[in-house]
């Protein structure tokens, strides 16, 4: 089988601004299922539309282009996004990108459970974002115009080994 390459533009850090990370569980049927939601901030010299457009290039040169479809990570393990879970913090790694959080015990304890945790990284920026805020998390991140504009992936936890 062969393969064309294709050639993404670098993300430039200025044209990105600020990342905004942030993690929550919710109840669901299969249990507790811990949740990242990433997003530009917005608040950049280059404004939000560069910040939009440069989330897209970052996530389609990782492999997850922002589309409504869901992208299951446990079974592509060369797909260069990771997840880290480490006690009490966390670190998600793309090209590009690390973002080290803390995120609140429940998850934790999802992640340990699921093994997993779903990550949706959207383009859509979120400049009036109030970090610990749940209903305003939770009014942007099941917006309709956050959900198509993102990533969705089953993302597999990994942890250090002694």
């Amino acid at each position: 089988m062969t393969s064309t390459p294709v050639e993404t533009q670098p993300v430039r850090t200025d044209d990105l601004g600020r990342l905004l990370v942030m993690s929550w569980s919710r109840e669901a049927p299969q249990g507790t299922v811990p949740y990242i939601l990433v997003c530009p901030r917005g608040d950049g010299s280059n404004g939000p539309e560069a910040e939009s457009a440069a989330a897209a290039r970052l996530l389609a040169g990782a492999g997850i282009p922002p589309k409504h479809e869901l992208v299951d990570a446990t079974l592509m393990p060369s797909l260069p996004v990771s997840l880290l879970v480490l006690p009490g913090a966390a670190v998600l790694t793309l090209p590009q990108v690390t973002a080290q959080f803390v995120p609140p015990a429940d998850w934790l304890e999802a992640v340990g459970a699921h093994g997993c945790a779903y990550l949706i990284f959207t383009t859509r920026p979120w400049p009036d974002a109030k970090p610990g805020d749940a209903g305003t998390l939770t009014a942007f991140a099941s917006d309709e115009a956050t959900l198509k504009s993102a990533a969705h992936v089953v993302l597999p936890a990994r942890s250090l080994r002694n």
